[in-house]
């Protein structure tokens, strides 16, 4: 799997140059910061819409037309994989699929590879939909399952892979994990990339060290890359058998 470490990076611009380099990169619409380090330095990277911050922030749903537009300048780059189509944080499920429609309708002719994002709160037929039209899928925790990782979080995944899964465990398309870049997660889940802030952000927090800290929080932020790096995504999803090594199922 693809492990891609959201940006922007904090510390010094050395320190997200030393933690980006030969990785593979997340720059968000919202945080453009280290888009030129991550256009320098990474092997690839992807755009994220950025639909949660904007909306967290109070300034309401993003302008699709200029985020379109943004990834329109970046989208030659030979690093550049695909980005992710806008969705409304608050909007509803069908909000949601016009804008996906609008999107793929729309920049069909312009070979901008697009992923889509599955809300785990949105109905499980929207997904088989989702599945029907793209390549890739991304899986966004929300509603009462905003938080990965708990035992309802995964017992609604199970859910999920049920639909994304063929009867043998099999992925039908690629599958992405938004904010699960957690070994704990992604070596339980078929996927095909994930990412999350996790190195980006937390290179300043020292007590992650214990009584041996690395000695700069650039070096903290390598140190958590690579440890996440060592671990690979699931093959396969085997169902109950995965719950049942979390006490997931009932």
């Amino acid at each position: 799997m693809i492990h891609y470490h959201g940006t922007p990076v904090s510390g010094t611009r050395q320190d997200a140059a030393r933690l980006l380099q030969g990785r593979h990169g997340l720059v968000s619409y919202y945080r453009q910061d280290d888009l030129p380090i991550v256009m320098d330095v990474c092997k690839t990277f992807v755009i994220d819409n950025g639909a949660f911050s904007h909306w967290r922030s109070g300034k309401g749903a993003i302008d699709s037309q200029a985020y379109l537009d943004f990834v329109l300048q970046v989208k030659d780059h030979p690093g550049f994989e695909w980005c992710l189509i806008p969705d409304k944080i608050d909007g509803s499920e069908q909000d949601n699929k016009d804008l996906a429609t609008w999107w793929k309708d729309y920049t069909k002719h312009m070979r901008l590879n697009s992923v889509p994002v599955y809300h785990l709160h949105e109905s499980l037929e929207y997904l088989e939909y989702l599945i029907a039209e793209f390549d890739r899928v991304a899986l966004g925790s929300s509603g009462v399952w905003a938080q990965p990782g708990t035992q309802s979080w995964w017992q609604r995944m199970a859910e999920v892979m049920a639909v994304a899964c063929d009867e043998h465990g099999r992925p039908k398309v690629k599958l992405h994990g938004l904010r699960m870049l957690d070994p704990e997660i992604f070596t339980r889940l078929p996927l095909a990339s994930a990412d999350s802030t996790n190195a980006a952000v937390n290179g300043n927090a020292v007590s992650r060290f214990g009584m041996y800290p690395a000695p700069t929080s650039g070096q903290r932020s390598q140190v958590i890359a690579d440890r996440i790096e060592s671990h690979n995504s699931a093959p396969l999803w085997v169902g109950t058998h995965q719950l049942s090594l979390l006490g997931g199922a009932q």
